[in-house]
């Protein structure tokens, strides 16, 4: 109960404040390890900390996947654009 009550404060002394330093993936991994580890034997804390931890390493993953993404989107269309460039008529004089 304690471990409860003590996770429901943190969490909501960081969503009230306006300058809250965990993020998203941080606070939903520490939901999710906390209930996790509180009932897998009474581990609340440690299980939000590493719920934590997991939760801000899938982002950074996610975030560079979508980063990987966004680059190859555009090498393509400077390919495309090079490529329709190549098949146009030269201008007449």
């Amino acid at each position: 109960m304690k471990t409860r009550l003590i996770a429901a404060t943190l969490m909501l002394s960081l969503a009230s404040t306006g300058a809250a330093y965990a993020k998203p993936s941080c606070a939903k991994g520490a939901i999710v390890g906390g209930i996790g580890g509180h009932v897998a034997g009474k581990h609340g804390l440690l299980g939000a900390a590493a719920g934590c931890a997991i939760g801000h390493h899938m982002a950074k993953k996610q975030e560079r996947e979508q980063r990987r993404q966004a680059q190859a989107q555009a090498q393509a269309d400077a390919q495309a654009r090079a490529a329709a460039n190549d098949k146009q008529p030269a201008p007449r004089k």
